[in-house]
């Protein structure tokens, strides 16, 4: 393929991609492939010769995309969507087609210094105290490994890249059973082991972690001779919107000099809108955050922004510097190289310019606000009809449910039917958790293009399917 020929086929997957978006409703949420499908379609070794591009895009439609499930879909209300939005979808074109590497800051300046304003932006808009920095990393997943490093690093007193962990007495994390499992990843990558991380009681109907817990955990951890090394803090849990009281509970951390990070991967970006910021209230206490603008905000995946109240430690922790990675003569620049675990750095911060600048902030808080009021809406609906159960308030667009009627004894069968015949059925996506020891189905709205007429479509296929079932 030449660039003629480039020029030509962008042009042609560009209109590809508006239809595709135009007729996202007519397609089933979730792909109707059976295991394997899509492979069998797909030949055992590569061409030895260049084939057609017109071919290629034939067997994309014909074999690809049945095995997709569309995440841009409005009726998808599993998850937390990865929303990808025209601006932020031209916004990566344009940073494939430059394919430069954000490593150093002599390597691209516009890269770093427009990273370094967009996170300033991002900081603004959910009302964090000025004294927070950002860097742009892949996913909150990354974000949490980067600060469970950073919380042993300073435990150890910026031994344990040195010297490893042996010799120390055996760190402890602390973290809500409500906790998300890439918080588990980060301590086994870290070399901390999941034995010692301590998953404590959840309380209340926001399901926060107990503050008397916590203490009693360290307490108990510092007598048997293990050592404290941070918390990791919840706002708005995978599972039902699980939010830490962080005041409280970012107290009790201080005491005993453990460092604080927060995940509020999903929740995060809803805090663009004033009244929502209750949730996370006593959030400048913590020394990170991280929340992705690639979930709710409407850009598509990947792009997490991580907040640091001092990040000379994490730079401290992940900054290798040979001599061809210095930067000399440019003193005072940032090598965001150094704020990451990848050494390589795609040019993301285009997607949050973009977007800012094409929605401004206030159209955003709209979409988020209209997403909250239309999941309230539908909770009252299903706690008014027969048969269902409302099992965990809605926490901003998010709420859990079961379809509980009179005289049926295995409840979990039931509602795992259901949730099995909705996606089957193909109109609506949903999935599950499970909440103490119920099975419950989760109901999230969070798609860019979801309309309040999407939602009381997934109220009525809800009760359709249920009726079946009953």
């Amino acid at each position: 393929m030449d660039w003629d020929d480039y020029e030509d086929w962008g042009q042609k997957i560009a209109r590809w991609g508006a239809a595709y978006h135009k007729s996202l409703r007519e397609l089933p949420v979730r792909s109707q492939v059976s295991p394997g499908q899509v492979s069998q379609s797909i030949p055992t070794y590569a061409p030895e010769e260049p084939e057609d591009m017109a071919q290629i895009m034939a067997d994309f439609d014909q074999f690809i995309m049945p095995g997709m499930t569309h995440w841009q879909h409005p009726r998808f209300f599993a998850y937390f969507p990865s929303n990808a939005t025209p601006p932020s979808i031209l916004a990566d074109f344009l940073s494939a087609t430059l394919s430069s590497q954000g490593i150093l800051w002599q390597m691209s300046p516009a890269a770093t210094e427009l990273e370094t304003a967009m996170m300033g932006w991002m900081r603004d808009a959910v009302g964090l105290p000025p004294d927070y920095s950002g860097v742009i990393q892949d996913s909150a997943s990354t974000a949490t490994l980067a600060a469970i490093l950073t919380m042993r690093e300073s435990v150890l007193n910026w031994e344990g890249n040195k010297h490893g962990l042996s010799g120390h007495n055996r760190l402890r994390v602390y973290v809500s059973d409500e906790a998300h499992s890439s918080v588990e990843k980060a301590v086994w990558i870290a070399g901390i082991g999941s034995e010692n991380i301590v998953r404590l009681p959840v309380i209340g109907p926001m399901r926060g972690t107990d503050p008397s817990a916590l203490k009693a955990a360290i307490e108990s951890d510092i007598a048997a001779g293990f050592t404290p090394a941070g918390f990791v803090g919840v706002i708005g849990g995978t599972g039902m919107g699980a939010c830490d009281d962080l005041e409280k509970l970012i107290s009790v951390a201080k005491e005993f000099d453990l460092y604080v990070h927060v995940d509020a991967a999903w929740a995060g970006s809803a805090m663009i809108c004033d009244e929502f910021r209750y949730l996370w209230c006593g959030i400048a206490g913590a020394d990170s955050v991280v929340l992705n603008p690639h979930k709710w905000l409407g850009v598509q995946f990947d792009l997490s922004a991580h907040f640091l109240k001092n990040p000379a430690d994490l730079v401290r922790t992940l900054a290798i510097r040979p001599d061809y990675l210095k930067t000399f003569g440019r003193e005072g620049v940032i090598n965001y190289s150094e704020w990451s675990i990848p050494l390589g750095r795609r040019f993301r911060a285009l997607k949050l310019w973009f977007l800012f600048r094409c929605y401004g902030l206030e159209n955003l808080r709209m979409r988020i606000r209209n997403h909250v009021l239309w999941s309230r809406e539908i909770a009252e609906q299903v706690r008014h009809t027969q048969g269902f159960e409302i099992t965990s308030e809605p926490i901003l667009s998010l709420f859990t449910f079961r379809y509980a009627p009179k005289g049926i004894a295995d409840l979990e069968d039931l509602n795992q039917r259901l949730i099995n015949a909705i996606n089957d059925d193909g109109r609506i996506y949903l999935t599950q958790t499970t909440l103490g020891d119920k099975f419950v189905i989760r109901f999230q709205t969070g798609q860019f293009e979801t309309t309040r007429e999407d939602v009381q479509t997934a109220y009525s296929v809800i009760v359709e399917l249920a009726k079946k079932l009953a």
